[in-house]
């Protein structure tokens, strides 16, 4: 019973570790809606379509959780929109290895400089830039870590709205504030 009893202590701290925001690092610049986001030679881009960033770190479990909620993502808007990943914290990986976990072939990048550049400081994050490369959103895909809250797809309400051409929505609280697991080190403490 001791056993059992330590092993759901550790599920419930862990699962609740991770449902808490992630600190706003002190050098943190943020990088408002509407910002123009130079990706420059860091990632090369097609200019012609929009750009969904997916910020991605082999090592945080929130990270790993993303990953098929992520591929649906790329399977359902490919043709629309330029894809990439951004992987932070890598000391293991290839780009041909990170494209064989998410089994797509999109560019990946490892320069956490275009995490500043999108104002990003936890993972995962999405971001998604309009074809002007200006930001149109920066957050969490949705509320659950497991990416299984189809009530609050929130990453997929951006990209349906840039292509409604209307408003981008209004999202608060959860969409907003980053929840997983910090930069640098990306490990939630």
């Amino acid at each position: 019973m001791a056993i059992f009893s330590s092993m759901a202590y550790i599920f419930w701290y862990t699962d609740w570790k991770y449902s808490l925001p992630t600190p706003v690092p002190k050098q943190y610049h943020p990088v408002g809606t509407g910002s123009l986001v130079d990706l420059g030679v860091r990632l090369p881009i097609p200019d012609d379509k929009p750009v969904f960033l997916h910020f991605f770190n082999p090592d945080c479990p929130c990270s790993r959780f993303n990953i098929p909620y992520f591929k649906s993502l790329v399977r359902k808007y490919g043709d629309k929109i330029s894809f990439a990943i951004v992987v932070l914290n890598n000391e293991h990986y290839t780009a041909k290895e990170i494209q064989r976990k998410f089994d797509v072939d999109i560019p990946v990048s490892f320069d956490s400089t275009i995490a500043a550049a999108c104002g990003v400081y936890s993972t995962p994050q999405a971001v998604l830039l309009n074809a002007n490369h200006r930001l149109y959103y920066r957050g969490n895909y949705n509320r659950s870590r497991y990416c299984t809250d189809t009530k609050s797809n929130y990453a997929q309400m951006a990209i349906d709205s840039l292509f409604g051409n209307i408003y981008r929505p209004v999202f608060a609280g959860y969409a907003v504030k980053a929840y997983g697991c910090e930069l640098p080190v990306c490990t939630q403490k």
